[in-house]
């Protein structure tokens, strides 16, 4: 934490140099330049091809940028100076000097929390008044990550938690998780930040809800059984017959379901719901299995995605996030958690998100990468997202 008479700064850098010492050279003069000094918290990301000399990088990168929170995964494609470069090597940092910000750094192996604490809080040691919030790197293969975001959520109520899961290496073992000057392949690092700081999160999961709203009449666990009371595979059925073909195409690859998650307002928009996969079929019961758990009463709608509906739900929450600020000051740098399954393989061109992003935000300093599951809030809780894009957007919570 610093003087007051400082401003929050935040700055990119990307390089596509082997060589991990010029690599982290040219990334560490970059942004020191841009910030005007050494940052507070800087946030790697690197393919797997530096993986073997990720010791050396993370060295000179701390060394280079003076004591400050290093933290940092492997993907298999990054995100950053405007670019999402994709199926080559490179790596991405993005440094912030954070004054009157405080930077807690976190570390949960695959076993779970450090022996006797069971709670985020006394972990590590962070005050709930303090009201932090959270940027969490995960490997996908020993982490809960679901379990801990859910824990983490009800610890620490109104905290914006974001990020995502590692994809660097498609076998356990094979991720690297940075943590200062530590190196781990399991659980997850990250830090929890609190102060003069204000996270919000955009989270595009990319969906169009198809039909009608209905209520869950009937569940068990993750298994659907009624829907206003009627079997789900009887509602489905019947949708798809009144279904245009694009939408009937959709619903035979590409169907999920949505869990409206703010039942107290009178208007439900496609971004209040939480996205989750289909995952099964009970023939004697008609029934769906869903990637989720339920519970009598809620409310929920089948949804459909495809190229051009990602891209217009990418559109309408970054138009609402633009059109309604919140109280405190103008955004400074943002990190962006993509899905493998978007990018250049969902839109037959390069950088649509990051594009996207810009267009209605300026040239604000982006970074970050394409990974294995995507961490961000709907509707103010945070869960483990897939096939979203989720924005870390962070701006002083009051103006020097």
């Amino acid at each position: 934490m610093r003087g007051a008479l400082e401003e929050m700064c935040w700055a990119t850098a990307v390089s596509e140099r082997l060589d991990a010492a010029d690599a982290a050279a040219d990334v560490a003069g970059e942004v020191q330049r841009a910030l005007g000094g050494k940052p507070d918290l800087a946030v790697l990301f690197c393919t797997g091809a530096y993986g073997p000399n990720l010791p050396l990088l993370s060295e000179r990168l701390y060394g280079a940028l003076g004591g400050g929170v290093l933290l940092g995964c492997t993907a298999r494609s990054v995100i950053g100076g405007g670019r999402e470069i994709e199926g080559r090597p490179a790596l991405s940092l993005m440094a912030a000097r954070l004054p009157q910000v405080s930077v807690r750094p976190i570390r949960v192996g695959g076993d779970g929390f450090p022996r006797g604490t069971d709670a985020w809080c006394d972990a590590f040691d962070i005050d709930v008044a303090a009201r932090p919030h959270f940027v969490l790197l995960a490997d996908p293969f020993s982490s809960h990550v679901e379990a801990l975001v859910q824990q983490l959520d009800g610890d620490f109520p109104g905290a914006v938690t974001i990020g995502g899961l590692a994809s660097g290496s498609d076998r356990p073992g094979g991720n690297a998780l940075l943590l200062e000057q530590r190196i781990h392949s399991d659980g997850l690092v990250g830090v929890a930040l609190w102060g003069n700081l204000v996270v919000d999160g955009v989270v595009a999961q990319g969906c169009r809800p198809i039909g009608e709203p209905m209520f869950v009449t009937r569940c068990r666990g993750q298994l659907l059984t009624e829907l206003d009371g009627e079997p789900p595979m009887e509602r489905l059925r019947r949708l798809f017959d009144v279904s245009d073909a694009r939408d009937r195409a959709l619903m035979q690859s590409a169907l999920f379901l949505g869990i409206e998650m703010g039942s107290e307002r009178h208007e439900v928009r496609c971004g209040d719901f939480l996205i989750r996969p289909l995952v099964g079929v009970d023939p004697e019961l008609d029934a769906l299995a869903v990637a989720t758990a339920f519970r009598d009463g809620m409310v929920v709608q089948f949804h459909v995605r495809d190229a051009r509906t990602s891209a217009e739900d990418l559109e309408e929450r970054l138009t609402r996030y633009r059109e309604t600020p919140g109280p405190g000051g103008t955004p400074r740098g943002a990190l962006l958690f993509s899905c493998l399954g978007r990018g250049r393989g969902l839109y037959g061109a390069a950088d649509h998100d990051s594009n996207a992003f810009r267009r209605h935000l300026g040239p604000l300093p982006l970074a970050g990468f394409f990974g294995n599951g995507e961490i961000g809030p709907v509707d103010q809780r945070s869960f483990l997202h897939s096939y979203t894009s989720s924005f870390g957007i962070f701006r002083p919570l009051s103006s020097i």
